[in-house]
């Protein structure tokens, strides 16, 4: 649902190449377009990431926020639990998302309220 009632709608494609996504969480859409991210009317950041075996990287969760975890291919561990290609998981009360690849990934987080 949008962030309040009465907003036009609107449409934003842009891509983002595989060397922005390499071994970083690279903002794709936000609120407040963060470097580049397209815009969305709603509370959340989402991050895309290539990520190489072994590589890791860190989301840090504000008081409140939550994140999903999708891996859309590869096999990682979130905060030491293993999911592979397909699955996903919440993390609500961490102060930090950890994020390694037991093998070349690529995965979606989402920050949300």
């Amino acid at each position: 649902m949008p962030e309040r009632r009465g907003l036009s709608p609107a449409y934003e494609e842009r891509t983002f190449s595989s060397e922005e996504r390499k071994n970083v969480l690279r903002p794709i859409v936000a609120r407040d377009r963060r470097v580049g991210a397209m815009s969305i009317h709603q509370d959340v950041a989402i991050y895309a990431s290539i990520l190489d075996k072994d590589a890791r990287v860190t989301h840090r969760l504000d008081a409140g926020r939550h994140g999903w975890l999708q891996v859309a291919r590869g096999a990682v561990t979130l905060n030491g639990t293993r999911l592979g290609a397909g699955d996903g998981a919440a993390g609500s009360g961490e102060p930090a998302l950890e994020i390694a690849a037991a093998e070349p990934s690529e995965i979606l987080l989402f920050d949300l309220r």
